[in-house]
């Protein structure tokens, strides 16, 4: 479900994370605005979930991560930037940045 992209930026997010007193990491999952709000809510939870896993395996301490799906309901496209109802090729590509993971560190250095 990672991206190598992805991977890159959780790593910087690891190790950012080592260099300062942890208190906690918000990874906060999204979507994009198709399908059910139910398939979209287990989605999203399943990408901040995926997230913690990773951070994780970096050496980042499980109870530090704290993980939640919004869904659809804080897209970073605007309305009318990706017009059409239906699931076209070039309207999913459109959406890509809607269907991301947040990052919050939260700590002192």
């Amino acid at each position: 479900m990672l991206r190598p992209e992805g991977k890159k930026k959780l790593d910087e997010v690891a190790a950012k994370s080592k260099q300062i007193k942890l208190e906690v990491i918000l990874a906060v999952g999204h979507t994009d605005r198709f399908g059910s709000l139910a398939h979209n809510m287990k989605l999203s939870e399943r990408r901040a979930a995926a997230v913690k896993t990773y951070l994780v395996s970096k050496g980042v301490d499980a109870n530090r991560i704290y993980t939640e799906g919004k869904g659809p309901k804080n897209p970073v496209t605007k309305p009318d930037q990706c017009p059409g109802k239906k699931a076209t090729k070039q309207v999913i590509e459109c959406l890509q940045p809607d269907r991301r993971v947040d990052i919050e560190l939260i700590g002192t250095k």
